[in-house]
């Protein structure tokens, strides 16, 4: 997952520090401790709902899958390694791209993948009714339009295609000022109130089949995630410096919080193109 921004975001840095450290000893300790199956994944997802996904998408060794934010490629690698498909992910994150391309050489499957650099703010370089599924997975949130959106998905998306994406900032209650700031600290974010996907969803011309609630997956990861790191301070600061790492740990706290709460929730919206 990475945002899109430009480079000159104050958010930025948050991506370009996970997948710059993304081979640190104490990085990758945290992401198995956080995660159990490290699939390089940054984000609310752990490897179990990720084949859960994949069942949902109806993945076979004949699919073609779009990975929308791909990040460090180990998401959309885990679904060629799983369901034997072929993927292609998008992002603008040099780091993320080169850590993807590095994976998938290790995994032996340059031959069913490719990492492209492409802004997904921007239609992509791929023609109508390439991929027979796509995902976004916590990355919506970080890009503008999402109609727009949508709609590009629309076009690149086969007959009967399937879509899955999952919004992390759904508003489910209120929010404080602070909160709001904290939980957005990675960047760019949209909140969005309850309602607004669906609606966009059918504008863009797909079908919604189900949406299914994964807040508790934010609740226990984020709590893991700052014990992880918690427990390797020293080599934390070392990283990333006393301020960022009291930053980042704010982050989790109050992501953790608010998620108990049901305040933000997180949601996968799955369906398909008509």
């Amino acid at each position: 997952m990475t945002m899109q921004t430009s480079s000159s975001s104050p958010g930025t840095g948050f991506y370009e520090r996970a997948f710059g450290s993304f081979s640190a000893e104490a990085v990758s300790e945290v992401r198995k401790e956080t995660y159990g199956e490290d699939l390089g994944q940054n984000n609310w997802s752990s490897a179990d709902e990720f084949r859960k996904f994949s069942q949902w998408l109806q993945l076979s060794d004949r699919s073609h899958v779009l990975d929308v934010c791909s990040g460090s490629g180990g998401p959309a690698l885990f679904l060629a390694r799983t369901s034997g498909c072929s993927v292609t992910g998008v992002d603008i994150n040099p780091h993320g791209l080169l850590t993807a391309r590095q994976l998938a050489a290790d995994f032996g499957l340059e031959d069913r993948s490719n990492f492209v650099d492409s802004d997904v703010r921007q239609p992509l370089p791929f023609p109508d009714g390439t991929f027979d599924a796509l995902w976004c997975i916590d990355s919506v949130i970080h890009i503008p339009d999402r109609l727009a959106l949508l709609s590009e998905w629309y076009r690149l998306l086969k007959p009967g295609g399937r879509f899955l994406y999952t919004d992390p900032t759904l508003v489910t209650g209120m929010l404080s000022k602070e909160e709001i700031v904290i939980r957005g600290m990675p960047g760019y974010f949209l909140y969005s109130p309850v309602g607004l996907n669906e609606r966009l969803i059918n504008e863009a011309g797909l079908c919604l089949e189900m949406q299914v609630d994964l807040t508790q997956s934010v609740v226990e990861l984020s709590e893991r995630w700052r014990a992880g790191r918690n427990k390797r301070k020293e080599q934390f600061i070392a990283i990333e410096g006393e301020e960022t790492f009291e930053r980042m740990q704010n982050f989790l706290s109050t992501t953790q919080l608010v998620s108990i709460e049901r305040r933000l929730s997180r949601v996968a919206f799955v369906g398909y193109r008509p």
